[in-house]
């Protein structure tokens, strides 16, 4: 029987995620999911009741210095990992199955969108998924609509320009922008 753990020890072994056993287990951890985001998403909470709902749907103690602007979505919510000084502005959507590491100081903007599931691209095999994690360094800047893709990193205090479409890796202290996101310039200091 699929376990959250032995999920976790899937996601971490780079398995694919396909069978009924896996779709239906990742099914109910949505369910779930939904249930404590319309409890989120559909009342007003202090800063200290969003961090202690935010800690229910993740299965981790936020640091105080969390900061989360509801409305927020996420599809399964147990592979999502902030460091200090987070701030998460309003309507982001996070497909976290293959892991997010969002790094110390990191900002993100208004309806950001960070993949880390994507479909095969065979029609027979369409309905399984492949993973991979996203990685956001430390001091990161991620501006509104930007997009992420699976498997990307971002470089410490590197800045996505809003509405950039990232598939690539991000070197550190870059600003990159566009569709696909291309590096623009350096940052210095």
């Amino acid at each position: 029987m699929m376990t959250l753990k032995i999920f976790r020890e899937k996601i971490a072994a780079g398995e694919p995620l396909e069978g009924e056993e896996m779709i239906s287990f990742m099914r109910a951890q949505s369910d779930a999911a939904r249930r404590i985001l319309f409890e989120l998403n559909n009342a007003y909470h202090s800063s200290e009741e969003v961090r202690m709902i935010f800690a229910r749907l993740t299965e981790q103690e936020p640091d105080d210095t969390f900061t989360l602007f509801p409305p927020f979505y996420t599809d399964f919510g147990r592979n999502i990992h902030v460091g200090k000084h987070v701030f998460i502005n309003s309507c982001c959507q996070f497909q976290d199955q293959g892991g997010i590491y969002i790094g110390d100081d990191c900002l993100i903007g208004h309806s950001v969108i960070l993949a880390t599931l994507n479909h095969h691209f065979a029609p027979k095999q369409r309905q399984n998924l492949s993973h991979a994690p996203i990685c956001i360094g430390r001091g990161v800047w991620l501006g509104a609509r930007a997009t992420i893709l699976p498997g990307v990193t971002i470089g410490d205090y590197a800045v996505v320009a809003a509405g950039a479409v990232v598939t690539k890796d991000v070197p550190m202290r870059a600003i990159v922008g566009g569709v696909p996101a291309k590096t623009l310039r350096s940052i210095d200091g």
